[in-house]
């Protein structure tokens, strides 16, 4: 099995989806706490177009709640991007604050091996995490993907 991340930021549909298709993605993993993304330039990712354009495309898709960072975590990113006056779209790497505090309520609670079990049993070959920052490092997608590589050794490629 091969993992790959996947921002929104700085796309367009055509870029987004041709991305996806042409790495042969079978398996998306939407890891957002929220599923929707507000204006038309991105609505393309809110979840029932998303989830409808995925289907269309043979995805899979999932949605997978347990990695997503909670309100309290996303607001001291949010505060360190007010302090460096710096949008969350043009973000490229998060807060160490951020890390710990994800690292230590979202990860270390989540059970990778169930995880990986589920996804061998739907058939899963190449698996897409999903968030909307267009760089991984500004993303909680990069942890994530970081502890796969690093205790699993799987290998991710950042689209």
């Amino acid at each position: 099995m091969e993992f790959f991340t996947i921002g929104v930021y700085n796309s367009t549909e055509k870029e987004f989806f041709d991305k996806l298709t042409k790495n042969n993605i079978d398996t998306f993993c939407d890891i957002r706490q929220r599923r929707g993304v507000r204006g038309a330039k991105y609505s393309f990712v809110n979840s029932n177009r998303l989830q409808q354009k995925l289907n269309e495309l043979e995805i899979k898709y999932g949605y997978v709640p347990e990695l997503a960072p909670t309100s309290e975590i996303r607001g001291l990113q949010k505060e360190i991007d007010i302090e460096k006056g710096e949008l969350k779209r043009e973000r490229h790497e998060l807060g160490k604050v951020f890390v710990i505090e994800y690292k230590n309520k979202i990860l270390k609670n989540f059970d990778f091996e169930t995880f990986i079990e589920k996804l061998e049993q739907v058939g899963a070959n190449r698996v897409a995490f999903f968030c909307v920052e267009e760089f991984p490092e500004a993303c909680h997608r990069s942890i994530v993907t970081d502890r796969l590589t690093d205790k699993y050794n799987y290998k991710v490629t950042h689209l």
